[in-house]
């Protein structure tokens, strides 16, 4: 049952009534739809997308939220009231409105909603109103037709449950100073305003909201606009206050936000703007939002110039929340965050932490331009939207910490990233056909790393050929011209297309000629590089050179790739284009020089070289590696290491990209080829080459281990780059991990320090994660323990986070098996956390099995009931497949998803697909490369 009909008595009757007219109405739309040619014509409240007839202009809402127990169903709840005016463009007879778990109140003894027109004009009568739990709307069939041009208001009662499931209006609960404390908070992106109040719940459906919060006195109330006046009053005999905000901008209801807490705030005011972060009154004490404040104020400034518009709103409040599904959500005017996303405490947060802060609030800020101010029309070209966010964030983030460099960063962290993905054949294309993207479930599915990370990727590559000033001229004028209205992905590459013609910007083809062929199809190319004839190829890269690609593309799988290239250390000054599927570049002929393509990965595509090049590039490394580019250094790595999974150069020769790393200081190239490594770990290390493959990282890392000693002077303060920072972190993990002795004795003693004296932890923030898993790893129960009592009454969202990773490295079956039913039971791990736990067991050695048949076994219960809305499915399922790659794990996979095919897999169904494919992959890799692997390792450290 939906957890709905608990709420009250009312649903029996609104579910009787219901039922007797849906009876009678749908056979009367039946035979009025299909005539007498019997043609199956869908009735309207049985189609997803809304019908464009009534368009909403504003809606007055109070809202009740109970912030304890309802006394006779033990349930929370809130009680609410709500207009909405809207226009009629077409003559109808029909209203839909979107309303998902919500119980309606019978007004005047007649309907659950009342209907009246504006300007005295009469409306028509309701014959009646049903609610239709599939497509989530509320029906009301009238009498008569509404008329073109009249405004009407249509008001309703309603009861909803303030569940815990992080969808809709909902509620989060915490412990102070051991009082248990609950905050009504909400998520509507991006279909769960309708779980809410009845609304038009689509993003053109823009309207402006007038938001009334009814709250317990001594609680704050917050919304997308201002207080503006605060009252107390008395309700049916209770004491509350009454919170009315300012009017919204006109804005989709998907960003909407509400909040009811006993939250405390810091405020700052950057000119015009208030700036207030919030959050648990301890965190406010402890310092723990005062970076978030530094940080948003030249954040905002920076997006205020480089989009060259004000920022729209009065105020921009952030706020930190307990329980939150993603990790931030761009609420326009209250941004909520996971708490671990915008806190930040200088003594126990990493610099990781930090960059992550520091970003992700810029991701959230950019959208308050860019998907707020002006919003795509419908959740098929969400790529757009998030890629944007994601590729700008790093813009904001260098603005507000610019010796951090963290715009290179971009590299790993996305466009590597999403290379994995994007390389099988199971991807999808940036952009979906409308039609294509319709349930809840499918609009659920389009955020994902393809959206995010290949859209950043993409849009880097467009700005970086066009050039950040006509980038930011064209972005500037799409945002003006569309302010507070709704568009579709060409329109931008238009208004782009108008800057470079009034440059005079020189281009092979058209903007939106350029880009159709990168967002309308799959996949990425690889671009082959002869420097014998100078002639230069491209090829659809596929990760499996033997998959097939079963979906046609008007373009054939080929691209228009932007080439910046360098030759013998001078880089090239213009870019040369790749238009057809080869051609010649008489400058690449390189005779006893090297060719180097792709400068600073600015191209979202892989490079590959004649094996001469290869040579003459590692010669290069092996004397002076400094020449080649450090963001060149880790695209080597990590293209090579691809094209031999693709088998389009030998294992050998990728493996050969690591051996000048004893050589090499900095991050990128190390954490590129750890990346790597990293699959080799997970095919091999339960076979003969785990031990060979150990010996050889040691050998390579334990210079950079010694390097690190001597820089941090004996590890006693931190080395001063933000990149040698994470390098450090590198460097100790990777020595420990490889059974580096002087490591794992300085990680244990540090650890040990702490249990003796749990009050004083001195292990420095930067350095937690990897000493917490490595003395977990080496200890035994008494230390897991002991991080178990340290998680729980962790005070930092990110400190508790960094003990919750590390609980999963022990080796002990039996605590890994104890940890993993924790995350069946709220009180122990929260569901939003309850993923990344069994994810994490998963990536130990020795957890991988346990995950797999823990999920296996309690999937239905996961998936149909405990963690619906609060589990990320696809991630869980990548993550206990990670390691698969024989006969017998492909079997149980296939049999997993023939027991779960009747229930689906909802919006993991994308993940099961790529992880049979991967599982696949993994097997006919094994069989190919384990012997070349274990003969090279075994070669280079005797």
């Amino acid at each position: 049952m939906g957890k709905s009909c608990r709420v009250s008595k009312l649903c029996v009757l609104c579910v009787v009534l219901a039922l007797v007219s849906v009876a009678t109405l749908v056979t009367l739309w039946t035979l009025a739809l299909t005539g007498d040619d019997g043609d199956d014509v869908t009735a309207p409240w049985d189609s997803y997308r809304l019908p464009t007839d009534l368009v909403p202009k504003f809606y007055n809402i109070t809202l009740w939220p109970r912030l304890s127990r309802h006394p006779d169903t033990g349930l929370y709840i809130f009680t609410g009231h709500s207009t909405v005016q809207f226009e009629c463009v077409k003559e109808t007879n029909l209203i839909l409105i979107h309303s998902n778990k919500l119980n309606y109140t019978k007004l005047d003894e007649a309907h659950i909603v009342r209907l009246t027109a504006s300007g005295g004009a009469s409306a028509p009568i309701i014959k009646s109103t049903w609610l239709q739990p599939k497509t989530q709307y509320l029906v009301i069939e009238l009498n008569g037709k509404l008329s073109q041009g009249q405004t009407y208001q249509l008001y309703a009662e309603f009861t909803g449950e303030l569940a815990d499931d992080l969808a809709g209006f909902y509620r989060s609960e915490y412990e102070e100073d051991g009082v248990r404390k609950i905050v009504a908070t909400s998520q509507m992106h991006p279909t769960h305003a309708r779980k809410t109040f009845p609304c038009f719940d689509e993003p053109a459906m823009k309207a402006v909201f007038h938001m009334t919060l009814i709250h317990p006195p001594g609680t704050v109330a917050l919304s997308n606009g201002m207080e503006t006046d605060v009252v107390d009053a008395t309700i049916d005999g209770v004491a509350v206050t009454q919170t009315k905000f300012e009017p919204s901008k006109k804005m989709s209801s998907y960003l909407l936000a509400i909040v009811v807490s006993d939250y405390t705030h810091l405020r700052a005011k950057q000119e015009d703007t208030l700036i207030r972060i919030w959050a648990r009154r301890k965190a406010i004490e402890q310092g723990q939002g005062d970076y978030a404040l530094n940080v948003t104020g030249p954040v905002l400034d920076f997006f205020q110039s480089y989009y060259n518009i004000s920022y729209p709103l009065s105020k921009s409040d952030q706020i930190a929340l307990p329980d939150f599904y993603f990790g931030a959500m761009e609420n326009w005017g209250l941004v909520t965050y996971r708490e671990t996303n915008l806190l930040y405490d200088p003594a126990t947060s990493s610099n990781s932490n930090k960059e992550t802060t520091a970003t992700i609030i810029a991701h959230e800020l950019a959208h308050m331009w860019f998907g707020n101010l002006v919003t795509l029309r419908w959740w098929n070209e969400v790529w757009l939207n998030e890629g944007f966010a994601s590729y700008v964030a790093y813009l904001g983030a260098d603005y507000a910490e610019p010796t951090w460099n963290v715009k290179d960063l971009i590299v790993l962290d996305d466009v590597h990233r999403v290379f994995a993905v994007d390389a099988l054949t199971s991807s999808h294309p940036l952009t979906s056909k409308e039609d294509s993207i319709v349930l809840p479930e499918q609009i659920t599915e389009q955020f994902d790393t393809i959206s995010y990370s290949k859209g950043a990727a993409v849009l880097r590559m467009l700005s970086d050929f066009l050039s950040e000033t006509i980038f930011v001229q064209g972005l500037s004028s799409y945002l003006n011209h569309f302010a507070y209205s709704n568009t579709v992905g060409n329109d931008l590459w238009q208004h782009l297309q108008m800057a470079v013609t009034d440059n005079d910007v020189l281009l092979p083809r058209p903007v939106q000629d350029i880009m159709n062929p990168w967002v309308l199809q799959m996949g990425f190319p690889v671009v082959t590089v002869d420097t014998a004839s100078g002639k230069v190829s491209q090829q659809h890269f596929l990760l499996d050179p033997e998959s097939n690609v079963t979906v046609d593309s008007p373009y054939k799988y080929e691209w228009p790739v932007p080439v910046r290239w360098m030759k013998a250390g001078e880089v090239q000054t213009d870019i040369w284009w790749l238009l057809e599927k080869e051609a010649v570049n008489p400058g690449m002929r390189s005779g006893a020089s090297w060719v180097l393509a792709n400068i600073n990965v600015t191209g979202f595509y892989r490079v590959n070289y004649d094996l001469g090049n290869w040579e003459r590039l590692f010669t290069q490394l092996s004397t002076d590696h400094q020449v080649i580019p450090v963001i060149n250094r880790a695209q080597l790595v990590d293209d090579a290491f691809n094209l031999a999974r693709a088998q389009l150069v030998s294992t050998t020769l990728a493996l050969r990209t690591t051996s000048y790393l004893s050589l090499e200081m900095d991050f990128m190239p190390w954490q590129s080829a750890l990346d790597n490594l990293n699959y080799y770990y997970l095919m091999l290390d339960r076979t003969e080459v785990y031990q060979p493959m150990q010996d050889y990282l040691k050998k390579q890392v334990t210079p950079l281990f010694m390097h690190f000693k001597n820089l941090t002077s004996d590890w006693t303060h931190v080395p001063e780059g933000h990149t040698d920072q994470y390098n450090q972190v590198n460097a100790v993990r990777t020595a420990c991990r490889t059974g580096l002795t002087e490591c794992q004795n300085l990680t244990s003693t540090w650890f040990r320090q702490w249990m003796e004296n749990p009050q004083h932890n001195t292990i420095h923030p930067n350095l937690r994660s990897v000493v917490y898993c490595s003395a977990m790893a080496a200890g035994g129960e008494a230390e897991w323990e002991f991080g178990w009592i340290q998680f729980k009454e962790a005070s930092l969202a990110s400190e508790a986070s960094k003990l919750m990773s590390a609980l999963s490295c022990t080796s002990d079956t039996q605590l890994l098996q104890r940890y993993l039913s924790f995350t069946l039971n709220s009180t122990l791990i929260r569901k939003q956390d309850a993923t990344s736990v069994i994810t994490s067991v998963a990536a130990n050695r020795a957890g991988q099995s346990l995950a797999w048949s823990f999920v296996r076994d309690r999937w239905e219960y996961m998936f149909t009931q405990y963690g619906v809305g609060s589990f990320s499915f696809a991630s869980m399922i990548t993550g206990v497949t990670a390691r698969f790659s024989t006969s017998d794990e492909l079997q149980q996979l296939e049999e997993f998803v023939e027991q779960n095919g009747a229930a689906g897999f909802g919006s993991a169904s994308l993940a099961v697909d790529q992880a049979l494919e991967r599982t696949r992959a993994n097997i006919k890799w094994l069989q190919q490369n384990q012997q070349e692997v274990l003969d090279w390792f075994s070669s280079q450290t005797h």
